[in-house]
C-alpha cells in the first residue's frame, strides 16, 4: 500500500510539472490554433485542472504542516511576494477583480513550488524534472512528426516546431531548461550517461527546429555559465585569478558585441528593436512613472484599450499584454516596493546558491545557481516572473525554498559554509 501511495504521489508530481509547463492542454483544447488565427474555445477544463492541482497540493502540504510552516518562516520574501503584496495591492488596484483572481492563482500555483521544496530534496527534484522533460521531448517529437496540425506552426512561423506547446518560443524556452538539466546530469552522473547525453542532444535539436533565436542565445550563455560556475569550486588561489581573467575577456567580448550588434542581430534573425521591445519599454517606463511606488495592483494594468494599457497599445501599434521584461512587469504591478522585495529575496537566494556550490560537489548543488541565472536571462525579454500557473515561477519558489532547507540541512556533512542545525522532520 505504501509503495502504491508513493507511486501515486510521484505521478501527481510529474503531472503537475507537465501542466505548469503549459504542455498539451491548451494546444489540444484550442484545436491546434495558429498564432494568426482567432478561435474561441472552452477553457473551463484548464481552470478545473488547475484548481484540482491547488487542492491536492494544499492537502499534501497540510500532511507535512510543521515542516511547511518552518520552511516558509525562513523566507519572508516569498511570503510577501505570493501572499501579502497581491492581497494588499487590492487596496490601490486599478482592476480589483483581476487582482483578486490573479492573486488567488499565484498563491495556488506557488503552493506547488512550496510542495516540491518541502517534499523532495534538490537531487530528487532534478530527477523529477529530467523525467518530466523527457516526456515533453518525446511528445513534442510525436506531435511535430505525426500530428503536424498541432506540433508545427503555420502563418508567419510556417514550419517551425512548437511540439506540445502553443508557440515555438515556449517550446524553445522549455528546451533551454531541459538542456541545462541534462548538461548538468551528464557531467555529474555516472549511470545512464548515454541516455542523458542523447536527451541533451534531442533537447538541442528540438530547440533548433523551433527556431527560437532568443532561446538559442540564452542556451549558449547558460552553457558558458555552467563552465564558469565550475571555477567557484576551485581553491581561492586558483579561483580569483581565473575569475579576473574571465571578467577581462568578458568585457572585451561585450565591447565587440556592442560594436557589431547590427550584424549579430541579422545573423540570428532578429532586428535591432528585439521585435519591437525597445519601442515598447520606454512606453512602459512612462506608465511606471505615473505609479512608481505601489504600481497598478497585481494584474491591474493590462486591460486592453479599456485601461491604462491603452496608452501603450496605441503607441506600439500591436497587441501587447505584458512588457516583455519580468522586472518591469513586477514594477508595473507592485511598484518599486514589490520590485525591491523580489530583488532582495532573489539576491539572498543567489548568495546561498553560490555558497552551496562551493560547499558541495554534487550535480544538485549547481542546479540552484544555474536556474536563478536562467530566470534573470529569460526575463530580460519575456515576463515570466510572478506569472500564475507557469513553471518558471513554480521552480523559482522551489529553488529559493530548497536553498533555505539546504542552509540548515546540508547536502554533505562537511565544511562550514552553513550553520548545521538539525532540521525538523516530517
Amino acid at each position: 500500500m505504501r509503495k502504491l501511495l508513493i507511486l501515486a504521489e510521484l505521478t501527481f508530481t510529474i503531472t503537475g510539472l507537465l501542466i505548469y509547463s503549459g504542455a498539451i492542454l491548451y494546444l489540444v483544447l484550442s484545436g491546434g490554433v495558429q498564432e494568426d488565427e482567432s478561435v474561441t474555445f472552452d477553457s473551463s477544463l484548464i481552470r478545473i485542472i488547475n484548481l484540482l492541482l491547488y487542492i491536492v497540493t494544499l492537502f499534501l502540504l497540510v500532511l507535512r504542516w510543521r515542516k511547511t510552516l518552518y520552511v516558509l518562516s525562513q523566507d519572508k520574501f516569498i511570503i510577501s511576494i505570493i501572499i501579502l503584496l497581491p492581497i494588499f495591492s487590492l487596496l490601490w488596484s486599478f482592476e480589483p477583480a483581476t487582482t483578486l483572481k490573479n492573486g488567488f492563482t499565484l498563491f495556488g500555483s506557488s503552493l506547488f513550488g512550496i510542495y516540491l521544496a518541502t517534499r523532495y530534496t534538490l537531487k530528487e527534484q532534478l530527477q523529477l524534472l529530467a523525467l518530466a522533460f523527457s516526456i515533453q521531448i518525446l511528445l513534442s517529437f510525436v506531435f511535430a512528426v505525426a500530428l503536424p496540425k498541432y506540433g508545427v506552426m503555420g502563418g508567419n512561423h510556417q514550419g517551425k516546431w512548437r511540439g506540445v506547446f502553443h508557440h515555438k518560443n515556449v517550446l524553445g524556452a522549455r528546451m533551454v531548461v531541459s538542456s541545462i538539466i541534462f548538461l548538468l546530469l551528464g557531467h555529474n552522473v555516472k549511470n545512464k550517461r548515454i541516455f542523458i547525453w542523447a536527451t541533451f542532444a534531442l533537447s538541442f535539436f528540438i530547440l533548433l527546429r523551433a527556431a527560437s533565436s532568443s532561446a538559442l542565445v540564452t542556451l549558449v550563455i547558460m552553457i558558458f555559465a555552467f563552465y564558469l560556475f565550475q571555477t567557484f569550486r576551485w581553491s581561492y588561489q586558483i579561483m580569483i585569478p581565473s575569475l579576473i581573467a574571465i571578467t577581462t575577456i568578458g568585457e572585451g567580448l561585450y565591447f565587440f558585441l556592442s560594436s557589431n550588434a547590427g550584424a549579430l542581430f541579422d545573423a540570428i534573425g532578429k532586428d535591432a528593436t528585439l521585435t519591437g521591445r525597445t519601442d515598447l519599454w520606454p512606453l512602459v517606463i512612462d506608465m511606471i512613472r505615473k505609479q512608481p511606488w505601489l504600481g497598478y495592483g497585481f494584474g491591474g494594468f493590462w486591460q486592453g484599450l479599456n485601461g491604462e494599457s491603452a496608452y501603450i497599445l496605441r503607441g506600439v501599434g500591436w497587441p501587447v499584454t505584458h512588457p516583455h521584461n519580468g522586472f518591469l512587469a513586477i514594477w508595473l504591478d507592485l511598484g518599486l516596493l514589490g520590485l525591491l522585495i523580489f530583488l532582495l529575496g532573489f539576491l539572498r537566494a543567489y548568495i546561498k546558491a553560490i555558497a552551496l556550490l562551493r560547499f558541495s560537489k554534487t550535480a544538485e548543488a549547481m542546479w540552484p545557481i544555474l536556474y536563478l541565472t536562467y530566470v534573470v536571462l529569460s526575463n530580460l525579454t519575456e515576463s515570466t516572473l510572478l506569472e500564475s500557473n507557469r513553471i518558471t515561477w513554480v521552480l523559482y519558489v522551489a529553488v529559493a525554498l530548497s536553498l533555505q532547507i539546504a542552509s540548515v540541512n546540508p547536502i554533505k556533512k562537511s565544511g562550514n559554509f552553513f550553520n548545521k542545525v538539525e532540521f525538523m522532520q516530517d
